[in-house]
């Protein structure tokens, strides 16, 4: 068989900033471009003269024709399939011309600037970037944070939602049915419409526990990914108020980008897999974009004065759900810090995400600072699994070269990178990721134009992709909470004294420091510290949990730190509202307490399940 002539490229081979990228464009275009240095291309091309070799790299066709500069780079590029694009952007799209070959012409005249500029943003390399390590590491990471979430829910599903929890999920989904007809299948999916009893909950969460671990040893990879995003999914809906965190979804959403990376294997072939493909790394690095510029945007865009002002965190270790024991300390900082803290915070939020679509140095700075911005959030305050999370993505913004040495030494040998990616499946991949690209896009000009301005094809988008929550918006503490309502519940007998209910982790006990819980979440002391900031008609769950206490649910009890009545459920229930604050030093010092409280009022009148 006659092989096919390949083009040739004609590069200054003294030039040690032309060969570094010259080493690149040879990985990609090697099948289709030879490469030969203008000092050892003799008589060959005596078409290309050797003073037109020192401005401009030449690339000859096999026809004969010569190009240089940009055009050249751009006719090579679209040789190897996929990358045509790039020259037709060049050659039909007004001005992308002349204004390539001005960029070509300032870098070629000034690249004993630019040699420099490329290793300190580059490395000592230009090869392509292989992502075999990093999705290793990332799908492992991905399942010890379904690990623990599946776990932790498992602790609580049957109070949360069980049939004689809080919520029943029985009862959601037929009252949701009974309103939506067969459209409830549509707008709450979940496997839980096939079965809605207390053990069938559970199996999801112990299943899910189970292929976390299986997912982790690298045993069916791919279907490991879409079963624990099935399951997740389907308790996600069933869980009702209490799955409605932001970390929620960021999981979905990651969990339904980690089905993309698995690669099709039954058992740990390190050495069988292929590296994933680019555009599916880039979109878990667009997801660590959107998470963490939309968190800073929607904080200025709330018109919160104390963002504005930089003193939200004043008030936010106090504040905040569950803080650390650390917190009470942090709280005391003086002012000076505590906005130097909050600009820095601005700073991380709004500026260190665009270093993402930034040569790799610079896009490492990004990865770490964005870790190390998490790891001091969570030394302050307990937010589950979402700080763990949000590191998780930050790695897909190293690669095989960076990540090297984390990976165990026995699968160093069998995990060496590959570039090759394979070509099967372009079209879909190529439709997948644009309908992706298109979401993401929407969800980000979300933060800048109203709803009301954007077309209605783009909203009809967004709400049939919403229910199952591919990409989502994201943004927390949107409005700083400035003062700490807690409700306690108390029970009783007789209606003149009252027995305060215990829970777990949320501040009750003016004696009892903040705890360590994350990266497991007490999701009846989260709800909790949402409900103390409405009052009882606009958080409907919390009088189904008080009359879950005056029935004495086991389940329900079981989520509590204490039953005050352990041998008779009260005959009435109350609760009340008050005010926390952490003490001053002084205070602590002098008694003790971590908090001091003030009594603000009734929250919840009394109730009974009896007559008098």
């Amino acid at each position: 068989m006659t092989q096919t002539p390949k083009a040739v490229m004609i590069f200054d081979g003294t030039c040690r900033f032309c060969r570094l990228w010259i080493g690149r464009w040879k990985e990609m275009l090697d099948e289709w471009v030879e490469f030969i240095p203008a000092q050892e291309s003799g008589t060959r091309f005596p078409q290309v003269s050797s003073a037109d070799l020192k401005g401009a790299v030449h690339l000859v066709l096999p026809d004969g024709k010569v190009l240089s500069g940009a055009h050249a780079v751009f006719q090579s590029l679209a040789l190897a399939p996929g990358n045509g694009w790039l020259l037709r952007l060049y050659q039909k799209v007004p001005g992308v011309k002349p204004l390539s070959e001005l960029a070509y012409r300032f870098v070629a005249g000034h690249r004993n600037f630019f040699e420099p500029v490329t290793l300190r943003l580059w490395g000592d390399s230009l090869e392509l970037p292989t992502y075999r390590w990093t999705r290793w590491l990332f799908l492992r990471a991905v399942a010890v944070v379904y690990l623990i979430a599946f776990a932790s829910l498992s602790t609580q599903v049957i109070g949360l939602v069980g049939e004689n929890g809080i919520l029943p999920v029985r009862s959601f989904l037929e009252s949701f049915h009974q309103q939506a007809g067969n459209d409830a299948y549509r707008f709450a999916p979940t496997l839980v419409w096939f079965n809605a009893s207390d053990a069938f909950l559970q199996f999801l969460c112990s299943a899910g526990v189970v292929c976390s671990v299986l997912l982790a040893a690298g045993v069916l990879q791919k279907p490991m990914a879409i079963v624990l995003w099935i399951f997740y999914f389907s308790l996600y809906t069933a869980g009702q108020d209490f799955l409605s965190f932001q970390w929620d979804i960021l999981l979905l959403e990651t969990g339904f980008l980690a089905i993309f990376l698995a690669p099709m294997n039954f058992l740990p072939r390190p050495s069988a897999e292929k590296s994933p493909h680019p555009l599916y790394i880039w979109l878990v690095r667009l997801l660590l974009f959107r998470l963490i510029f939309q968190s800073g945007v929607v904080k200025l865009a709330s018109g919160d004065s104390c963002w504005r002002d930089l003193t939200a965190l004043t008030y936010h270790y106090e504040t905040q759900c569950i803080p650390t024991p650390l917190a009470w300390y942090a709280h005391l900082l003086p002012l000076w810090f505590q906005k130097f803290s909050a600009a820095m915070m601005f700073g991380v939020e709004l500026f260190i995400p665009f270093l993402i679509f930034t040569p790799r140095r610079l896009r490492f700075a990004g990865a770490w600072a964005i870790i190390g911005f998490q790891l001091l959030i969570a030394l302050t305050g307990n937010y589950t699994f979402f700080n763990l999370l949000t590191i998780v993505l930050c790695i897909s913004l190293f690669d095989d070269r960076a990540l090297r040495r984390l990976v165990p030494r026995s699968l160093r040998v069998g995990l060496q990178p590959r570039v090759v990616t394979g070509t099967g499946g372009r079209i879909l991949r190529v439709a997948f990721a644009s309908a992706m690209l298109a979401l993401n896009a929407i969800h980000l000009v979300r933060l800048f134009v109203p709803w009301d301005s954007i077309p209605q094809i783009v909203f009809t988008a967004v709400r049939d992709t919403a229910p199952f929550n591919v990409v989502n918006s994201y943004g927390l503490f949107r409005v700083m909470t400035k003062t700490r309502p807690e409700v306690e519940v108390q029970g009783s007998n007789d209606g003149t004294n009252w027995r305060p209910y215990e829970f777990k982790y949320k501040a009750g006990d003016v004696m009892r420091p903040p705890p360590w819980v994350a990266p497991h979440q007490p999701r009846l002391d989260w709800q909790m510290w949402f409900a103390a900031l409405s009052d009882y008609q606009n958080n409907p769950w919390f009088v189904n949990c008080c009359v879950r206490l005056l029935q004495g649910s086991p389940d329900v009890l079981a989520l509590l730190e204490k039953n005050p009545f352990p041998e008779l459920p009260p005959r009435y229930i109350r609760a009340l509202l008050y005010e926390y604050h952490f003490t001053s030093r002084d205070e602590r010092r002098s008694t003790g307490a971590v908090w001091k409280r003030e009594l603000k009022g009734i929250y919840l009148p009394v109730i009974t399940l009896r007559r008098n």
